[in-house]
């Protein structure tokens, strides 16, 4: 989550991650203009460019291989890791240098990126570890008309290891939410207006919870996350857009 959350954007921020479309030759465009013989030298030497591409991949890849679990980066929709069920993290462990790596790179990349929360698969690590921080520096990129209205408040840093979530009131509440691992879109969900989280911290200590309003939110985005769930599967599918969409109209 990050600090468009005021905006109608909950858990995303663009950083400038959008794909740079190649535009057609100009020859090529969809009208159908009629393209001469001699053109087709461009498509060999495009070609011959995916070749040294891949083969300086290749060489990139035998000097610095890629980068294992936990990742520095956010792990983006298509990968596995988001649709599989977390496994659950051994008691005993929860101090291990292992996973004390796993919350330690969550909260760097978490706050690398911005976001307001983040779970475990998203670094890569298919363990039931999630981590919270809402800052006052995001706060005050709200509007006060907006804080009241979705309940936003402070959060200190969080993290719950093996957390199990109790609903505390049933009412629902929609609001607009995104996710750095569908970056750049963002949707209408449903929430409980008011839950309760239990586990361990990361000193292996049980913690208890009970939240409501925006923190609420967060923690149920990322509950889901452990369960395989992403905002898209419970969004208002009408409501769903580019957070971007105005700008290529420009």
């Amino acid at each position: 989550m990050n600090r468009t959350l005021c905006t109608s954007v909950l858990f995303s921020r663009a950083f400038g991650k959008c794909i740079t479309k190649a535009s057609l030759p100009h020859s090529a465009s969809c009208f159908g203009w009629v393209v001469p013989f001699t053109y087709l030298a461009p498509s060999r030497s495009h070609s011959t460019n995916i070749k040294v591409r891949s083969y300086l991949q290749y060489m990139k890849r035998k000097i610095k291989p890629p980068p294992s679990p936990p990742y520095p980066h956010i792990c983006q929709v298509g990968d596995p890791v988001l649709r599989a069920q977390a496994a659950v993290v051994d008691p005993q462990a929860v101090q291990s240098p292992e996973v004390q790596e796993v919350i330690h790179t969550m909260v760097k990349v978490m706050r690398r990126f911005e976001c307001v929360g983040l779970s475990a698969p998203q670094v890569g690590v298919p363990l039931r570890i999630l981590a919270l921080e809402f800052p006052e520096r995001m706060l005050e990129d709200c509007l006060p008309a907006a804080r009241e209205a979705r309940g936003v408040t402070t959060v200190p840093l969080q993290i719950f290891i093996n957390p199990q979530l109790r609903v505390l009131d049933g009412r629902m509440v929609k609001f607009q939410e995104a996710c750095e691992s569908i970056s750049g879109f963002s949707a209408s969900v449903p929430r409980y207006l008011s839950v309760e989280v239990s586990g361990l911290n990361e000193k292996a200590e049980p913690v208890t919870w009970q939240v409501s309003g925006w923190p609420a939110r967060i923690l149920q985005h990322e509950m889901d996350h452990l369960e395989g769930v992403l905002y898209i599967d419970r969004m208002d599918s009408k409501t769903f857009i580019n957070v971007n969409w105005a700008t290529h109209n420009e």
